[in-house]
C-alpha cells in the first residue's frame, strides 16, 4: 500500500514518532524545524478537538498525534495538491480517522467545521509580509511563506472563529514580527499568554518566537526561557534533542 501512495517526484520521509511517515516533494514546501518545534510548544489534551490552519503536507497534525492520544483534527491547505499529498500522508499511518484534510482557505474553516468547536488551534502561518523580501519563483512555496494573499490579522481572525472561549491558539511566527502577531491575536479576543523566543545560539538574537494565547483570556504573559538550538560548539542543544529525539536530530 505505501507503494501505491506514493507520486513521482515525492518521497516518503520517517518521522521517527512511533514509525509515522510522511509524504514530501524535494521541489514543493516542505516542513522545517519550526513545525517540529511548535508540535512540541503546543500540549493537545487527551480527546481534544485541534485545528490545523494552514496544514502544509500535513506534519503537525501527524506529530502532535503521535503523542496525544484520541485527538481527532481538522487541517486546512489552500493548495490542492498540496491537501491531497497531506491526506495521502494520513491514510499512509492510518489515521484517516482521526485526522481530516480540508482543500479549502482557513477562512472558510468556520463555514465548513463550524463556529467555536475546537479546543487548540495550531498554526504556522507565512511568515513574510506582503511587498516585504523576495518571492520564490515555486508557486507553492511561494504562498507557504508570504502573507499576500491573507494577511496576518486574517488569518488570526479565521482561528479565532473555530476556537471555543478560552481554547488555545499555538503559533509559530518570526521574532521581528511578534508585536504584529500580539496585536492580530488581540485583535481577535486571543490574549497572548505564553511566549518562547528561539534563537540560533544563547547569545544571538531571536529569529523565530512560540505564542499561545487564550481566547477571552485576561492580560499576562508569562516569558519562558530562551530556546537555543545549537550550542557554542554549533552542536544541537540538549533540548533541541529532545525536541527532535535523538535518532531524529540532523548532524
Amino acid at each position: 500500500m505505501p507503494d501505491e501512495l506514493i507520486r513521482p517526484g515525492e518521497r516518503m520521509c520517517d518521522l521517527q514518532r512511533g514509525g509515522l511517515r510522511i509524504l514530501q516533494r524535494d521541489d514543493g514546501f516542505r516542513f522545517g524545524t519550526d513545525a517540529v518545534l511548535l508540535a512540541d510548544f503546543a500540549v493537545a489534551r487527551r480527546g481534544e478537538r485541534v485545528c490545523d490552519m494552514g496544514t502544509g503536507t500535513g506534519v503537525l497534525p501527524l506529530l502532535i498525534a503521535a503523542r496525544s492520544e484520541q485527538t481527532t483534527f481538522d487541517a486546512f491547505e489552500l493548495q490542492p495538491e498540496v491537501a491531497e499529498m497531506a491526506w495521502r500522508s494520513v491514510l499512509l499511518n492510518g489515521l484517516e480517522a482521526r485526522i481530516r484534510i480540508h482543500a479549502a482557505d482557513c477562512r472558510e474553516a468556520a463555514a465548513l467545521i463550524g463556529h467555536e468547536v475546537c479546543r487548540l488551534v495550531v498554526t504556522n502561518p507565512p511568515y513574510t509580509r506582503q511587498g516585504a523580501g523576495l518571492v520564490s519563483p515555486e508557486r507553492s512555496r511561494a504562498l507557504s511563506r508570504s502573507d499576500s494573499d491573507c494577511p496576518i490579522g486574517e488569518w488570526m481572525a479565521a482561528c479565532a472563529r473555530v476556537l471555543q472561549n478560552g481554547g488555545r491558539l499555538c503559533c509559530v511566527f518570526p521574532a521581528p514580527r511578534f508585536l504584529q502577531l500580539c496585536d492580530a491575536m488581540r485583535a481577535s479576543r486571543v490574549e497572548p499568554k505564553r511566549v518562547r523566543f528561539v534563537a540560533a545560539r544563547a547569545n544571538a538574537a531571536p529569529k523565530l518566537v512560540l505564542v499561545e494565547g487564550l481566547k477571552g483570556g485576561r492580560p499576562g504573559l508569562h516569558v519562558l526561557p530562551l530556546l537555543a538550538t545549537r550550542d557554542e560548539r554549533g552542536e544541537l542543544t540538549d533540548e533541541m534533542r529532545r525536541i527532535y529525539g535523538e535518532e531524529t536530530a540532523p548532524h
